[in-house]
Order: C-alpha cells, then structure tokens, then sequence
C-alpha cells in the first residue's frame, strides 16, 4: 500500500530492522505496525504529544489533531537529529475507537512510506483537556551519528 507522507531523510541511518507478521496475521490494523522493530542506536523516548499547535489551536476532528501531533513529533525529532522514519515504538490513545477509521487514513499520510513502527492503540476514556480526541507517545531510535 502507498500513502504521501515523509520520506527517510539521505544520511540517517535506518533505525533498525523490521520483525514483521507471521503468514496469515489479518487483523486490520496489521498493516500499520510491526510486531517488533529491532533497534541498535541511541534511544529518544517522547513524552505524549498532543493535538495543540504553539498558538493553541486545536483541531476539532481526529484528521486534523493526528496531523498536528505529527508536526510536533516531528520537529521535537528534528531537535535531535532524527525524523519520522526513525520512530520505533508508538503508542496511541484515542478517546473514541469509532474514530479508527478517519485516524488510521491520517496516520497513514503521516508515516513515511513503508515505514511501520511497533506500536499499541488504546481507547481512554478521556485526556487531559476535553477537546482532545488523541495523544501519541513514541520511542525513536537515533542515527549513532547525529551531532
């Protein structure tokens, strides 16, 4: 499957090797994640990211707020060197599951293409402010030669 989203960026090292699905696996949403991604590199662990961008807006949909986290994922990986093909373990809370669907289609255009952390999705019942319909935190594994 192909989706627009960020490609590797020339001169980083991959974070790892992928482990993927045993033959047969058909769960949905199997085709978002890996069972395991093996990494070998410094390790960034990123607090969860929430769907505010720095002048508080917020999105009202679950596209809108996937997107932003995005963005601020990705420049909290930028500060260190590495970028969303460098992510290696995310974990998902959405507030409501029917939101899978439209969630799922805005991952998709925010995963670098092929690019398939391991990751566990979780539905809460609520986060930290009312408006909010998810929050991702992520594991990123670093290029051993960031500056």
């Amino acid at each position: 499957m192909s989706h627009p989203g960020p490609k590797p960026r020339r001169g980083r090292s991959p974070p790892g090797r992928v482990l993927g699905h045993p033959p047969g696996y058909g769960f949905d949403m199997a085709e978002l994640y890996s069972d395991a991604l093996l990494a070998d590199g410094p390790i960034l662990f990123v607090s969860g990211q929430i769907p505010e961008a720095s002048d508080g807006e917020i999105a009202l949909d679950i596209t809108g707020q996937t997107r932003q986290i995005f963005q601020n994922l990705t420049e909290i990986l930028d500060r260190h060197g590495a970028g969303p093909d460098h992510l290696v373990k995310l974990t998902y809370y959405l507030r409501h599951i029917t939101d899978l669907e439209d969630f799922r289609a805005a991952l998709l255009e925010c995963l670098p293409d092929g690019h398939l952390p391991a990751a566990t999705l979780v539905e809460v019942s609520g986060l930290v402010h009312p408006r909010y319909l998810v929050e991702i935190d992520a594991v990123a594994c670093l290029p051993r030669d960031r500056g």
